[in-house]
């Protein structure tokens, strides 16, 4: 095991040797040994999982300083360019690793790729590292950064050791909050470009952990209202009210709520309400966003929530002009990949329940652009758990993301992404299965 300074800054990265000597197992290596086989799993490979471990913990030192530097310097979308250039700087260190900052278009995107040589499977990860408005890093996004190139590192390294065939694309995924970087990165051909195979990911909760996240689908949209203006007490009957028409779709999300689904969700807020209240509006306009446990769901809400605000136009005789925003698909988790992330997970101390109640567990009302993805290959979001009082988007998770705790935890995940990444790239049949249960699922969405 090598040793290395906790104080690692800028350009002072050590080259750590891929090839690590695994002399003795730390305390995760041999919980994971002893309980692979109390399982009786077949499904994880004792020597990747010790492997993959112990390297990790090896690179541990170097990761820190690496999540604190994004951590301090909390960046919005598609302005990552602190966290963008110090993750591309640190990989470009890595032996066997091709980097490509800049990637697609968007100045914070990079690609990084790791060939073994050997044609096989491909599979990738996903890194986020923007922050939120004035809360910072209050969604952790400096512990997904690090466990994903944590995995990705350590998939790369186990690899070269096992002469295991494929590659290894780590993407780095700018803007998650609201800008879709995973989406532009989709529709700019980048994961088809590589031929990815399965992708990916984690998030931190203050929830128990969970293999199987589940996340809602998401639409915003601004709505406008256009109406005409007059004396609001001499000549009220000349104006059209384009307050009363966005107040009447107001009102009217009210009442629908009453008649929607379980994980339906309407949101807004009025943006334009008038300039003073001796004149007919003669403009109006709100940011509302609607939510819904699948994309399918979501269409047959939208058309309901669509039609509230036509009613407003036509109640109030105000023009309606509706500007769709961004849109998330909802995150729909591969079985296949969580049994054996919840295996690798568990046989390093984890506790993640069996998959019918990992799915209710990992169900979530918040949303992602990683359900792109899952739309377009097997995907995962491994959940982890950090010591915090409060969520995500809460100025107390921002400084829970900051501990040493986290960052720990952050890199338990990354073992087990890593992992699940290995047992893909040496199991055709793993693959298969996986590949097989996602194309059921996109066929259960259009029936």
């Amino acid at each position: 095991m090598h040793s290395f300074h906790q104080d690692i800054v800028d350009d002072d990265y050590v080259d750590v040797s891929r090839d690590v000597e695994l002399v003795r197992p730390g305390p995760d290596t041999k919980t994971a040994t002893t309980t692979c086989k109390q399982l009786g799993s077949t499904a994880v490979h004792d020597g990747h999982l010790i492997y993959v471990s112990s390297y990790i913990d090896s690179i541990s030192a170097i990761l820190r300083p690496i999540s604190l530097k994004i951590h301090d310097n909390p960046e919005l979308k598609f302005e990552e360019f602190i966290a963008h250039d110090t993750l591309t700087k640190f990989l470009k260190t890595r032996q066997g690793w091709k980097v490509t900052p800049s990637a697609y278009g968007m100045a914070t995107a990079f690609v990084a790729e790791f060939d073994s040589g050997r044609k096989g499977p491909v599979i990738s990860y996903n890194v986020e590292y923007d922050a939120l408005t004035e809360i910072g890093h209050s969604c952790g996004h400096n512990l997904i950064a690090i466990c994903s190139v944590a995995a990705a590192l350590a998939a790369a390294s186990t690899m070269t050791k096992f002469s295991v065939p494929g590659k290894v694309i780590l993407f780095g995924t700018p803007g998650e909050e609201g800008g879709g970087g995973k989406i532009k990165l989709l529709d700019a051909g980048a994961y088809s470009e590589h031929a990815v195979d399965i992708n990916l990911i984690s998030h931190p909760g203050n929830v128990p952990d969970s293999a199987l996240v589940r996340t809602n689908a998401y639409a915003s949209f601004r709505v406008e209202y256009f109406g005409r203006e007059a004396h609001a007490a001499a000549s009220p009957w000349e104006g059209i009210n384009a307050l009363d028409g966005l107040i009447t779709a107001y009102n009217a999300l009210s009442v629908l709520r009453q008649q929607t689904m379980p994980g339906d969700i309407i949101q807004g807020h009025i943006t334009d309400g008038g300039s003073t209240p001796n004149i007919i509006h003669a403009y109006a306009a709100g940011v509302f966003v609607v939510r819904a446990t699948n994309k399918k769901r979501l269409k047959m809400l939208r058309e309901k929530v669509g039609n509230c605000f036509e009613a407003g136009a036509q109640a109030s005789g105000a023009e309606l002009k509706i500007t769709p925003g961004m849109a998330y698909d909802d995150h729909v988790p591969n079985k296949i990949l969580g049994g054996v992330c919840r295996t690798a997970f568990n046989a390093l101390g984890g506790e993640i329940p069996t998959a019918d109640l990992d799915l209710i567990w990992g169900a979530s009302q918040a949303s992602t652009d990683q359900g792109n993805i899952s739309y377009a290959m097997p995907s995962l979001s491994l959940g982890f758990k950090i010591e915090s009082e409060v969520g995500p988007h809460n100025p107390g998770f921002a400084k829970a993301a900051r501990t040493r705790a986290a960052h720990d935890a952050a890199l338990k995940a990354g073992k087990a992404l890593a992992v699940t990444g290995l047992e893909i790239l040496s199991s055709r049949d793993l693959l298969k299965a996986a590949r097989e249960e996602f194309e059921d699922m996109l066929k259960g969405q259009d029936e």
